[in-house]
């Protein structure tokens, strides 16, 4: 039904965007890469995947039509959802997902909350021949940012946004910034992510 919304961002972050498309504002669930490509936009253009349910009509939104496709591939795996797929392309960048997916490394894509063994498998068994190309043109570079209070408090945000509880949150943002303070706010979360 949309292929794609454009126009000025009138809110950000990590979980959702909205946008203004001439005077409409549209909020549109969001991964991590999307957000580290358009945090720093005044104007965007998100490529959209359109979920219609009993009880809800939601939009998934992308900076590009390639991290778009992963995630209708993911989805079309029986017991994979919009917010499951979303977090796995928020925790994998699609050059990281689809090397574990064509390695078969179910131990690794299991790490994603909300993601056991059985459905890790599965995605690999069902995606695996599926995979080959994408992500290459989707590369997402992290940007440094200065360490201090903000780039805690917005992983934590972000974090919480995605369902986690504060105190394992906060003792893993912590960590990974204890261990490595020039992270960006995306490679905190997504390191969060995979301690989680």
């Amino acid at each position: 039904m949309y292929e794609f919304i454009s126009g000025r961002v009138a809110e950000l972050n990590p979980a959702y965007a909205v946008i203004d498309a001439g005077g409409v504002g549209y909020s549109l669930n969001i991964s991590l890469q999307t957000f580290s490509t358009i945090e720093k936009l005044t104007e965007a253009k998100l490529f959209v995947h359109f979920i219609v349910r009993e009880d809800a009509q939601i939009l998934y939104g992308f900076a590009t039509p390639s991290e778009r496709e992963l995630f209708r591939r993911l989805i079309s795996v029986s017991g994979v959802g919009g917010n499951t797929a979303r977090m796995v392309l928020s925790t994998y960048s699609p050059n990281e997902l689809a090397t574990i997916i064509s390695s078969e490394n179910a131990v690794l894509l299991k790490n994603v909350k909300g993601l056991g063994l059985k459905t890790a498998e599965k995605i690999i068994v069902e995606l695996k021949d599926k995979v080959t190309g994408l992500g290459s043109s989707t590369e997402i570079l992290g940007k440094e940012l200065a360490v201090d209070n903000t780039t805690h408090s917005e992983a934590m945000s972000a974090l919480a946004m995605l369902g986690f509880g504060r105190a394992a949150s906060d003792k893993a943002v912590r960590q990974i910034l204890k261990d490595n303070p020039s992270l960006s706010v995306e490679e905190v979360i997504r390191g969060a992510l995979k301690k989680l």
